[in-house]
């Protein structure tokens, strides 16, 4: 019964995800609603194409036509235009081969035996890209669909140039996918959760014991911030490409296109998600420390803890100006600055209380340089910004 239980568990999971997924799609602007827009956008090309080709013209190949239709309403127009041409390439090469050697053979068979393999080589071109494969399936598509003749072959090629037109013109003239608004929520993520953990180790070193058992989620934790900032780093990527060859462009009002201030919040957010690892990395080697080995003292910890609370307001002010709209950033900049003045302090009363807590015990000394180290990295970015 236990599999059971876990299986109606997971179930159930599944299910309140996707009736989430739906109401945020019906609700609001977002990822769930792109998707849902796009799919609307890839069955409209298919139907268009089809509508074209196989009812009014009746093609005799027509199905090429909406299914190359469908393959490119991609997830941005530059990328449907690009995977267009190599489509188009090699579609047009694997059809002209296997036409050419069927007709000189006059063997079907025969000609699949020599064809594939070289088609399939022909795949791993690098000008054709990830297109490559089709130029396998035009060939299979010549070789499978009853007698070979120059007309049909010849139909099927037109036939693929209509439906890439329509797939193309569908995606860039009908709410063409913009990704700012992705872009956005990856680095604002990847801002708040650098500011949560940065929050949760100064709570747990003020309050002494408690970082024991929680330093080794904090670094887990920390070492994952890293994989967000690179999702941030790729979902820059990813907007730019949608902003090229697309009409609703820089007349986005919603978001901002991704420019200098992106950069320079992933440049910060790089920095802080490698010091944040190395502060919680510190934190959790001097946890793990015996009974009688040298630990922080509490003249220290104290002004730590409160350094890192102001790191993490500074952090979470960057996240919440820098990457909003430009209103807002004006408007909420002044208590940013005010935050990375205090962090200033912070840190400057951090070294003034260092060298009356070491004495002479050298190993308290490595200790607590450590750890003013990774501070003072830490730092660095936010107040120099």
């Amino acid at each position: 019964m236990e599999w059971w239980a876990r299986t109606t568990g997971a179930v159930r999971r599944h299910g309140w995800a996707v009736v989430g997924a739906v109401r945020r799609a019906w609700s609001e602007p977002g990822r769930e609603r792109d998707l849902v827009i796009q799919a609307g956008k890839a069955a409209l090309a298919a139907c268009a194409a089809w509508a074209v080709a196989g009812w009014w013209l009746q093609a005799p190949m027509a199905f090429v036509a909406p299914w190359v239709a469908v393959v490119l309403v991609e997830s941005t127009v530059y990328r449907s235009l690009a995977h267009g041409l190599q489509q188009l390439a090699a579609i047009a090469v694997g059809t002209v081969v296997a036409t050419a050697v069927a007709l000189l053979l006059d063997s079907t068979m025969i000609t699949m035996v020599l064809v594939l393999p070289a088609v399939l080589l022909l795949a791993q071109w690098q000008r054709l890209g990830s297109q490559g494969i089709y130029a396998a399936t035009g060939a299979l598509f010549v070789l499978t669909s009853g007698q070979v003749t120059v007309l049909t072959s010849g139909a099927r090629i037109v036939e693929a140039v209509f439906g890439a037109v329509v797939g193309l013109a569908v995606n860039a003239l009908i709410r063409p996918p913009l990704y700012l608004r992705d872009t956005r929520a990856a680095l604002q993520d990847a801002a708040r959760e650098a500011r949560d953990i940065l929050a949760e180790v100064a709570e747990g070193l003020a309050g002494g014991e408690g970082a024991t058992h929680a330093a080794g989620d904090w670094h887990e934790r920390a070492l994952r911030l890293g994989r967000l900032v690179e999702q941030a780093r790729s979902a820059i990527g990813w907007s730019r490409e949608s902003m090229r060859g697309n009409h609703r462009g820089r007349g986005t009002a919603a978001v901002s296109p991704p420019g200098k201030a992106y950069d320079d919040a992933l440049a910060v957010l790089d920095h802080v998600a490698v010091h944040t690892a190395g502060v919680t990395r510190t934190v959790l080697e001097i946890a793990g420390r015996k009974d009688g080995e040298a630990r922080p003292a509490p003249q220290i910890t104290g002004p730590y803890a409160d350094f890192l609370r102001h790191t993490a307001r500074a952090i979470g002010l960057y996240g919440g100006t820098r990457l909003a709209g430009t209103g807002s950033e004006r408007s909420a900049d002044g208590a940013l600055r005010e935050a990375v003045e205090e962090l200033r302090r912070s840190l400057d009363e951090l070294r003034r209380r260092l060298p009356g807590t070491v004495r002479e015990d050298p190993e308290a000394l490595a200790t607590h340089g450590e750890l003013l180290a990774q501070a003072r990295r830490l730092a660095a970015q936010l107040v120099q910004d």
